[in-house]
């Protein structure tokens, strides 16, 4: 137990049930606080695209527990090829699978979010109470209490809120300071992903397929009957920028637009994006701010500190900062300005790192505009594979992309990492 005889556990309220929402529930939960979880999805949010476990993540995961359970549900994904417009791979880099060193462009540890997001809250359901299907529409805090103002109508008082809402955060655009900078560090790039029916040309290894013009598809499969495809568009205009918010045929009309030339098996994927069950359009950007707290509020995962899916440690960011905060809560339960402080001192210089790992200058060589510039990167990256450079650099290498940063003490006492 972290909160002693003389301080009575916090009510906290967590604005997510996400990763990074779920996680904190579980540590928290382990404290012994009262913790409530609103969900605006009328049900768990157990879906998404598949995401991946690096370095730090891998740790916090160990830490919770159910690494063994999270091997379990991975997804087979050994390798990366650059294949042209036939199909054919031109260069093919494999996953790290030495158990040291760095992970390459696919992780040891890929998993589909939702299956993450389940394993989580199985861990942490027991010592939370979930509310779904509802909002957090306003918020007021004082020295005393938060209270929260819910789509339903009701209200609540709690003397924590941590808003774990992702990159569009409501309680980051709520609760933050008056006049705060704008949080959104653009890099040029918008995706799109959804799910089709997967075909038996469909294999394990990811394929990456370059389009002059800045384009990218990618094309991966994590089970029998599901293929995913991804559209990547490297693009600063205001159409780009606004499409993500508009309704979701409009949405998918704009990207059947922007790729409908592309070649290889485009109009397999643009066929099957028009009855998908999972779609999805957004920006690429980092969420990058001075300040995770005001007041009885602090934020976590991608509201406080989004790196974008190219640091490949978007997820792994989330779980080690759910580690961070909830110990900071939970040895400090009577005190959330240490608390909040120790949480910033100790977790930012790991996001630091993280966030730098994203470099537009690189990504734009990866997202060449011109075809003979496609035929420059997959040439240059064949004679590398040719020569196991990326194997050898990534099971040589001294740390994985968070750095030589470790994890903190348990956030629970007395439990060993």
């Amino acid at each position: 137990m972290s909160t002693s005889c003389e301080t009575p556990p916090l009510r906290v309220l967590i604005c997510g049930g996400g990763i990074a929402g779920q996680a904190l529930a579980y540590w928290l939960g382990q404290g012994r606080h009262r913790v409530t979880v609103v969900e605006r999805f009328p049900a768990l949010r157990a879906t998404g695209a598949q995401v991946d476990l690096r370095g730090q993540g891998i740790d916090a995961i160990r830490s919770m527990g159910v690494l063994d359970v999270v091997r379990e549900e991975l997804v087979d994904e050994p390798g990366v090829a650059f294949v042209n417009s036939r199909g054919e791979p031109r260069a093919t880099i494999m996953a790290n699978a030495s158990g040291r060193g760095r992970q390459t462009l696919t992780s040891e540890y890929e998993i589909m979010r939702g299956d993450l997001v389940r394993i989580l809250h199985d861990l942490a359901k027991d010592d939370a109470e979930y509310v779904f299907g509802t909002g957090l529409d306003r918020v007021e805090q004082d020295d005393e209490k938060v209270t929260a103002h819910f789509s339903d109508g009701t209200t609540g008082e709690y003397d924590v809120l941590i808003g774990a809402d992702g990159q569009g955060s409501r309680v980051r655009r709520a609760a933050l300071p008056a006049g705060a900078a704008e949080p959104y560090w653009q890099v040029g790039i918008h995706m799109a992903y959804w799910f089709i029916p997967r075909t038996g040309s469909d294999s394990n290894i990811r394929d990456t397929y370059m389009v002059p013009g800045g384009r990218q598809i990618m094309r991966r499969s994590h089970n029998p009957e599901q293929t995913q495809v991804y559209f990547v568009l490297r693009e600063k205009s205001a159409e780009a920028s606004a499409i993500h918010r508009s309704p979701i045929e409009d949405q998918k009309r704009f990207w059947a637009n922007r790729f409908r030339d592309a070649g290889w098996q485009v109009d397999r994927f643009i066929d099957g994006m028009r009855d998908a069950p999972f779609f999805y359009s957004q920006e690429v950007v980092q969420v990058r701010t001075d300040t995770w707290s005001n007041g009885r509020v602090v934020l976590a995962g991608d509201a406080a500190h989004c790196a974008s899916p190219y640091s490949g440690m978007g997820v792994s960011a989330g779980l080690v900062g759910a580690y961070v905060l909830a110990g900071e809560l939970n040895r400090h339960p009577d005190d959330l300005t240490t608390a909040f402080a120790n949480y910033d001192a100790t977790l930012r210089p790991f996001i630091d790192e993280v966030q730098a790992s994203v470099k537009p200058a690189l990504l734009k060589l990866g997202m060449p505009k011109s075809r003979a510039a496609i035929t420059a990167f997959q040439a240059a990256t064949a004679v590398a594979t040719t020569l196991r450079i990326p194997e050898l650099v990534a099971r040589f290498s001294s740390e994985d992309r968070g750095g030589d940063w470790r994890l903190p003490p348990s956030p629970v006492a007395g439990r060993e990492l």
